[in-house]
């Protein structure tokens, strides 16, 4: 049973419910295709992150968002 995790940043960035279908989709057809899992076992997660607890380089993504 394959198991997808995909972590994005929450809040005003936050996915809408039309694109996590269509994430959720895709990862499910994607496995199905290239490794023939079966869509019917397959876990798609979508975690939504707040961007104070979401760092690169040192710094959140809310520090790193307000310089641009």
């Amino acid at each position: 049973m394959p198991y997808v995790n995909i972590k994005v940043t929450g809040g005003r960035e936050a996915p809408s419910k039309e694109q996590k279908a269509e994430l959720i989709k895709g990862a499910t057809d994607l496995l199905a295709r290239v490794l023939n899992k079966n869509p019917a076992t397959t876990v798609v997660i979508i975690e939504e992150v707040d961007m104070d607890n979401w760092g690169m380089a040192g710094e959140s993504v809310t520090e790193r968002r307000k310089k641009g």
